[in-house]
């Protein structure tokens, strides 16, 4: 720190008057500006201390106790308030013990020309400590802003998903099944011959639309859910098994009843062996797959493993690959982490760890149902 910068407020523990003007001519002498309160006991310390002050010269001999207790008082408030312990006499393992114990720096009282240089030294490792904390804790408090936003656009996304596969259902899937009923009936009492013909295609197309349907509300949310965690991931075992001929897929869990699950749990458990089984359709070319569920203690496991064509674990990060960082998202809604593990052509192997009773790491947010 240059003396030639704005005034300097510093706070002096010393009993001695002689000994406190010595300091004082010697950062006058540096061409310090400084502002100075000179006090003598730990009490009279907590009082300065109430007001702002940029760093604290300490003598190590005080009248009641010593500089090592004003030391760890002042680093149990401040851990980052410049702390310059000056002693006439001060043996190697307090000087280590005060350092230790975070003293910026100690200086003998018959060698003060190092204390302007030291002073400087410590407030400036001082501002880059406070600034690169206080930078952390801003990246910090943005990554959990970020990891709450998140949570709450997946809420949004599973509130709409409900609301998409009812009315879906409801409204969708009613008027179509209504027409095919009306297109039967006319088909029915149409003569035969061109109009026939036509309500046969009509029919048809019709079905289509009704598959198409039924396949979308199941994709946005298969009403299996309501039955719980193992019946849904046995319904999405199953659907995979029809989906993709030739691949042999074994699901395991243990033989016990199921435990009850809050259904944040619920649906980040289901969409992991969801996206996991989607992803090894698309892209793995796998001929094996094992989808393995377990409950133990107070956390659910899962995993999903495929003898497929792997990939390297940097490739992750790269470019818009979002599918392992969205899972990882996903899952630390929850409370819980995803561990991967993949090399090229050995396949690859997901697995997701969630407490069972639900942990809320980020602010409660209102979602319509």
């Amino acid at each position: 720190m240059s003396p030639d910068c704005a005034p300097v407020r510093l706070l002096h523990v010393e009993d001695s008057e002689l000994d406190h003007a010595l300091v004082c001519a010697e950062l006058a002498a540096a061409g310090w500006q400084v502002q100075w309160s000179r006090v003598e006991t730990l009490e009279a310390v907590e009082q300065a201390l109430a007001t702002h002050c940029d760093a604290v010269i300490c003598d190590f001999e005080l009248p009641s106790g010593s500089g090592l207790e004003v030391l760890r008082w002042l680093r149990q408030r401040d851990r980052w308030l410049p702390f310059v312990l000056v002693s006439g006499a001060i043996g190697e393992d307090l000087a280590v013990q005060a350092m230790r114990e975070g003293a910026s720096d100690y200086l003998l009282k018959g060698r003060l020309a190092r204390l302007a240089p030291a002073l400087g030294q410590a407030m400036s490792a001082a501002n880059a400590q406070r600034e690169r904390f206080e930078a952390l804790q801003a990246l910090r408090d943005s990554r959990e802003q970020l990891s709450a936003l998140a949570a709450h656009l997946q809420q949004r996304i599973e509130a709409e998903r409900a609301q998409l596969s009812r009315e879906l259902h409801d409204d969708v899937g009613s008027a179509l099944t209504a027409l095919k009923f009306d297109l039967g009936w006319l088909q029915r009492h149409l003569p035969d011959g061109p109009c026939q013909a036509r309500s046969e295609q009509a029919l048809q197309v019709l079905d289509g639309a009704i598959a198409a349907s039924r396949r979308l509300m199941l994709n946005l949310r298969p009403p299996i859910l309501e039955e719980g965690l193992l019946a849904s991931l046995q319904w999405l075992c199953e659907r995979f098994e029809r989906q993709n001929v030739g691949v042999s897929l074994r699901f395991s869990h243990p033989q016990e009843r199921a435990p009850e699950l809050p259904a944040q749990t619920l649906l980040v458990a289901f969409r992991f062996v969801q996206e996991a089984l989607h992803n090894i359709s698309k892209h793995a070319a796998a001929a094996q797959v094992r989808v393995d569920l377990q409950w133990a203690g107070e956390v659910l496991g899962v995993e999903v493993q495929d003898d497929g064509q792997g990939f390297a674990l940097d490739d992750t990060q790269q470019g818009q690959r979002f599918g392992l960082r969205g899972l990882r998202e996903r899952a630390e809604t929850a409370g819980g982490w995803v561990d991967v593990s993949s090399r090229p052509g050995r396949g690859t192997l997901l697995a997701l760890s969630l407490p069972l009773q639900q942990q809320a790491s980020h602010p409660a947010w209102e979602v319509a149902a």
